[in-house]
């Protein structure tokens, strides 16, 4: 028989055989062995290279701040569908699937960076200089400037600036830190000149910051925050199947539940009698006629 694959698909990440798996040319069980962690693993894995001694401990300080947040939208996610008692992993998956455009968006801030980078270079801007560019660019266009804020920490992210200090304590910062702190500077100096309240830098700004100065691109930086979220929303699932009741609507709960119909204001149309249906030609037309259900469309 012709076992030979009518495509080959070709790999540069990993092979396995009966008697090891090999990572880009390295094999796990002798990296383990040796000593070397799972974020060590995650350098090897997106870069291709064992990292530095400081680079490691900069991935193992953000993967560690990072990983819980309490009530935020992937933990929300995570109970939410642990309410239903479906396998573990569609928990995890629900989860993850949140780390979008306002939730956990290293891929967008790490773009952002890369444009403006791009630009520095091409018309020799200072860092300083290009951070006031890009603040102006973006709140002149009305647009969030992405690593700035968060809705929980309204005066400041506490996870923020620590990480800063940490990426100078190791010596792993480069040109993404530095221009990170003239957005900074100038998105608060723009603030304060309009009379608006001040907005402080979140953890996707300074974590994401230190993960493109080590190495990591966007997507691999956005791909580690979700990997390290996963294993806390894993545990909020958790607790919801052990502690929590299925469906998370019961009236027994010691407090209001997400579901709980207590939690439901109804704002929409009152009350109205359905039509028959010899009715419904003459009352769809009024309705549409007097132009009250415009107040109600979505």
């Amino acid at each position: 028989m012709n076992r030979e694959p009518v495509f080959r698909r070709k790999s540069s990440i990993s092979y396995k055989t009966e008697e090891k798996t090999v990572l880009r040319g390295y094999n796990l069980s002798d990296l383990a062995e040796k000593g070397y962690s799972f974020s060590d693993a995650l350098f090897v894995l997106f870069q291709n290279r064992i990292p530095t001694e400081n680079e490691a401990k900069m991935l193992n300080y953000e993967m560690g701040v990072f990983i819980e947040h309490s009530m935020s939208p992937s933990a929300v996610s995570a109970i939410g569908v642990a309410m239903g008692r479906p396998n573990l992993p569609a928990c995890v998956a629900a989860s993850v699937t949140t780390f979008g455009g306002v939730h956990g968006p290293g891929a967008a801030h790490g773009y952002m960076m890369n444009k403006y980078l791009e630009r520095a270079h091409e018309e020799e801007i200072s860092l300083d200089e290009l951070g006031k560019i890009l603040v102006d660019d973006y709140l002149d266009n009305n647009k969030p400037v992405m690593g700035m804020g968060q809705p929980q920490h309204i005066d400041s992210d506490p996870r923020a600036y620590p990480i800063h200090l940490k990426q100078e304590e190791l010596g792993v910062g480069g040109v993404y830190l530095e221009l990170q702190k003239s957005i900074e500077k100038h998105f608060h100096a723009r603030r304060e000149s309009e009379g608006r309240s001040y907005v402080g830098v979140n953890v996707v700004g300074s974590g994401n910051s230190a993960l493109c100065d080590i190495g990591f691109a966007p997507n691999a930086a956005w791909c580690i925050g979700s990997v390290c979220r996963g294993y806390s929303c894993c545990s909020h699932a958790l607790f919801n199947m052990k502690r929590g009741r299925a469906w998370g609507a019961s009236r027994r709960e010691p407090m209001v539940q997400v579901i709980d119909l207590s939690m439901i204001k109804y704002v929409g149309p009152d009350d109205r009698r359905v039509p028959k249906q010899e009715e419904r030609q003459e009352y769809a037309r009024k309705q549409k006629e007097e132009g009250e259900y415009k107040k109600w469309v979505i």
